[in-house]
């Protein structure tokens, strides 16, 4: 494991263009082939990394390289092996096989995480340390494989294997209804006519401003968050039928919802943005810090970015992008369901633990995802495959999904309302007739007025008087049987 790199990291991306043109089919003994090729290669790559340079911040280190930055492989292997001596060695194993299964379980698990901690591929992120990351992507593996384990089971030993990890689950829980009484202002009630309002200031009010202000920081788009924040209030109007818990009031939908709690972390988590844009990116080592304060201003910052790039998702540039937004907002909203479904299935209340750390994890591995997506959007030629987080997180989001289908299919196959259907037919056919508008189209209008344009402009140079007043002439024909001295003033 080593530092970031510095900013001398571009100095050695242009040494490498250069060794790859040595070292392809390039004559040495040709000096002007060899310098049109090197201008070609980094004509093309400076024109390819022109908007990333221009959305990516600049970034200052002084190459530190202290302890806190080395691998460690060596004495975490010297930890491990110490650990497992002692277990075999100098500790009785008890006679209970629930426990000593458990306990195999756990001990498996955490030496793939040390393995995966040390020795496992760096992301795009480095801070607070890629430890962390590569820790967080170890976990995403574990917990891909335990979804794996589990849709593989019937659907009474999934929920009884939950007792395992807690016994107070694998029994069927009633889900709340929040819609009822739906008077903002109830007359009824004379002690508290607002008691509507405040039955729905749960522990969900902050976990939604939160969570929209950790979404907005993965994916720096206003546009697109509200888009998701939206699309998601209709969802729960379409299938309020299926889960009692997307059963809300209006105002708990648009007022309590979209703008206050999704709007104030959307509006926060831009300010956000702004000031990450803004913040300039010098980094020192800690020893080389002389004050106090500086030290502490250090460590602090430590938990702050390396560096910040500049979402431009521009959805509308061509169809590819276009196809990818429309899918990035496709998976957030049904991992956003899975949230619900997949408590709902497996017999977890919302307030359980599972959930909350379900949600720990997508906070910690989402932002990775988001940013090696846009990487492979915005650089194809690159970034050549899919990051590594990006295509575990769409593998755990189909497969909670897949999960919820296996476990109470009927549910998920009750009918929807003819109005619902309607509407939803109607957004999908508009969103259709804009693609096709918008890529097929008015691109083939534009060429057809381009090659029209060009057309009419061709007759005019060929009706341009040359010097001895006569005109060019209309055809090649023409050209072949005109006087000399009109072709040598026509070539001048």
């Amino acid at each position: 494991m080593t530092k970031p790199e510095s900013k001398k990291s571009g100095v050695a991306a242009g040494k490498s263009v250069g060794e790859q043109v040595n070292n392809g089919s390039v004559d040495p003994a040709c000096p002007d082939q060899s310098t049109t090729i090197k201008a070609k290669v980094m004509k093309q790559t400076s024109r390819e990394s022109l908007h990333r340079r221009n959305t990516e911040c600049e970034v200052y280190d002084d190459g530190t390289n202290t302890f806190f930055w080395r691998a460690h492989t060596v004495t975490v292997l010297f930890i491990l092996t110490c650990a497992l001596v002692y277990v075999t060695l100098l500790e009785e194993t008890p006679q209970d096989t629930a426990y000593n299964t458990k306990r195999g379980i756990v001990a498996s698990i955490l030496v793939f995480l040390c393995f995966g901690v040390t020795q496992a591929k760096d992301g795009p992120f480095t801070r607070p340390h890629p430890a962390y990351w590569r820790f967080w992507l170890c976990v995403t593996v574990v917990y891909e494989l335990f979804l794996i384990f589990i849709l593989f089971q019937t659907v009474h030993d999934g929920r009884q294997f939950m007792k395992y990890i807690d016994p107070k689950l694998g029994v069927p829980l009633p889900e709340r209804d929040y819609g009822g009484n739906c008077l903002i202002y109830d007359p009824g009630n004379t002690t508290d006519p607002f008691h509507n309002i405040w039955d729905k200031m749960d522990g969900f009010v902050p976990a939604h401003f939160l969570g929209w202000y950790i979404k907005t920081l993965m994916i720096r788009d206003w546009w697109m968050c509200m888009i998701i924040s939206v699309m998601f209030e209709f969802l729960e109007y379409s299938l309020e039928h299926q889960l009692p818990n997307f059963s809300e009031c209006w105002w708990d939908h648009w007022i309590m919802d979209v703008l206050v709690c999704n709007g104030l972390g959307i509006y926060c988590g831009m300010k956000t943005l702004a000031w990450l844009s803004m913040k300039p990116y010098q980094w020192q080592g800690l020893w080389n810090i002389p004050t106090y304060k500086g030290k502490i201003k250090r460590i602090a910052f430590q938990f702050t970015p390396y560096s910040w790039v500049k979402f431009e998702w521009k959805p509308a540039s061509n169809l590819r992008r276009w196809l990818a937004v429309l899918g990035i907002i496709f998976m957030f909203l049904l991992a956003e369901l899975n949230t619900f479904y997949l408590k709902f299935v497996l017999w977890m209340p919302p307030e359980h633990y599972l959930v909350l750390l379900r949600l720990v994890f997508f906070v910690n591995v989402g932002g990775v995802a988001m940013r090696e997506i846009y990487d492979f959007m915005d650089d194809p030629k690159f970034h050549k495959k899919l990051g590594q987080q990006a295509w575990l997180v769409s593998a755990i989001t189909v497969t909670e999904f897949l999960i919820v289908v296996k476990y109470d299919p009927h549910t998920i196959m009750l009918p929807i309302p003819s109005l619902i259907i309607q509407c939803w037919f109607l957004g999908i056919l508009l969103i259709l007739i804009w693609t096709v508008w918008r890529f097929f189209i008015r691109d083939i209008t534009l060429r057809y007025k381009e090659t029209r344009r060009r057309k009419q402009e061709a007759p005019a140079d060929w009706d341009r008087p040359l010097g001895n007043g006569s005109t060019a002439a209309p055809s090649g024909r023409s050209k072949l049987n005109g006087s000399s001295e009109t072709l040598r003033q026509r070539k001048s």
